[in-house]
């Protein structure tokens, strides 16, 4: 009998067969165009100078405030790394410095040490994506063969187009720290054409979902931006952040060392023109947040604006003579902090405010989740889906920052606690004393704080890559590039 019924089906089930495939093959091209896009924005040595964030009165970022009121702005994000390879390698492979070994910009060994499979691009591509990217995404670039379907190169370097004058008007800066004004045009820099391919891109209707990498350039240094942008700040208004000649007293010495007091901040006190870098600083974040208007603008009129993701992140914070130290390179909060930004359509709400501490580990899974991905196994950080629905719902997961071999920093919303591979400790109370001028580390008050926040620091820290390999270019040549 069973058999008979067997025979009667199996003529029906041919001639549906023609059928059942137009359908499947119908859904499938309907879920891949119902899929969110994601349009991936970083910018790079951006630090905590946003409006949205209020540590600087000065900076003038409306694009960036506008961006921040679409959806979830965090006031408490943070890199794994503050140097550009090690945090970018890190955001990119869901794996932290510790367990890579690249902790440095000595080289670019990362990308033999960690597969293209393992990382965000690959796996949206492998997800059935489109993916595409322009300008530093990673450090010296969009990626490697394999990760994008389109990908621009940078054209003439970071900066400018070939027969334009690549020295400010003035003086070019203080030692390695440089700025000065240009008599260029806004396009003549790299930074307007990265933004004009992403406008390209968005512009255009695609048949799949699409992975859109955005990588702005300013204000990484030189701070050589066209007049303009240093007009908005007039030098005689600059106020220069708060930097007390005694504040480094309390810092242990591997805390001091890498500060260099007497590198960069002496230079810029003999030379009298600590101002003109700070407005050299601010010039070059407003450069960058007029691109970045320019990108949102044409997702606005493109077909994508209803189903696209924005996350925007900067790679690291930055100092400008805070606990005299200048550049990135340290485990203090200028140095690890940057604006962070989601808008999730169907997820965030507009305008809505997360002061939970996150950090840029956490964006590797979130996409995933997000997207409707797996997320891989070796991916490290966690996602903070729920705090993009909820952004004010219990959070016990503090931030992890790492700088070289077995240094680290953790943070939450009222401390950071940072212990050095020497044993040297800080301690700070980030309500009582956001610019970290009291470290209170030594206070036997504070011992099982310190107890219980060391338990979030990893247990094992992998060899150096760079000492590994051998070679490469060293922290002061990278922020000379």
């Amino acid at each position: 009998m069973a058999f008979g019924r067997t025979t009667t089906y199996m003529p029906r089930l041919y001639l549906l067969a023609p059928l059942l495939l137009a359908l499947s093959l119908t859904s499938g091209a309907a879920a891949q165009q119902t899929r969110p896009n994601v349009l991936f924005i970083a910018v790079d040595d951006l630090n905590h100078w946003v409006g949205y964030l209020g540590r600087n009165a000065q900076t003038a970022t409306p694009n960036i405030d506008r961006l921040a009121k679409r959806g979830v702005r965090f006031t408490h994000a943070y890199c794994a790394a503050p140097s550009c390879t090690p945090s970018r390698a890190a955001l990119m492979s869901g794996l932290r410095p510790n367990t890579t070994g690249i902790y440095d910009n000595k080289d670019n060994a990362w990308s033999n040490a960690i597969p293209v499979e393992r990382c965000i691009p690959a796996q949206f591509r492998a997800g059935g994506y489109l993916t595409m990217a322009a300008g530093k995404i990673y450090h010296g670039g969009p990626g490697r063969p394999g990760e994008y379907d389109l990908m621009r190169e940078y054209d003439d370097g970071p900066d400018f187009n070939p027969g334009v004058a690549r020295k400010p008007t003035g003086q070019p800066g203080v030692g390695g720290i440089r700025f000065g004004p240009m008599d260029v045009e806004d396009k003549d820099l790299q930074d307007y054409r990265t933004a004009d391919w992403v406008i390209e891109q968005l512009g255009k209707t695609h048949d799949k979902p699409f992975f859109l990498g955005c990588g702005l350039y300013k204000p990484h240094m030189p701070w050589y931006v066209p007049k303009k942008w240093f007009d908005k700040f007039p030098l005689d208004s600059i106020q220069l952040p708060p930097s007390p000649p005694d504040d480094l007293s309390d810092v242990p010495p591997a805390g001091v060392k890498m500060a260099k007091p007497d590198g960069d901040h002496a230079r810029m006190l003999e030379s009298g023109r600590w101002k003109e870098a700070v407005q050299g600083y601010l010039a070059a974040i407003a450069y960058t947040d007029m691109n970045l208007g320019r990108v949102l603008d044409a997702l606005d009129k493109s077909p994508h604006k209803d189903n696209t993701i924005i996350v925007f992140w900067g790679d690291h914070g930055w100092h400008l003579g805070e606990k005299q130290h200048w550049r990135k390179f340290a485990l203090w909060e200028e140095a690890t902090r940057m604006p962070h930004i989601w808008v999730a359509p169907g997820v965030t709400k507009p305008d809505a405010v997360c002061t939970r501490p996150v950090d840029l580990m956490s964006v590797y899974p979130t996409l995933m989740e997000l997207c409707g991905l797996p997320t891989p196994t070796h991916v490290e950080g966690k996602s903070i889906l729920p705090l993009l629905k909820d952004p004010a719902m219990k959070w016990d997961t503090p931030a992890l920052s790492t700088f070289l071999n077995n240094n680290h920093a953790v943070r939450t919303e009222q401390w950071r606690y940072i212990r050095y591979a020497g044993g040297g400790e800080e301690l700070y109370d980030e309500s009582a004393d956001p610019l970290e001028h009291t470290n209170l580390a030594s206070k036997p008050e504070h011992a099982a704080l310190k107890q219980e926040l060391a338990k979030w620091m990893p247990m094992k820290n992998a060899p150096d890559l760079g000492s590994r390999k051998g070679g490469g270019k060293s922290n002061a040549a990278e922020a000379a590039e």
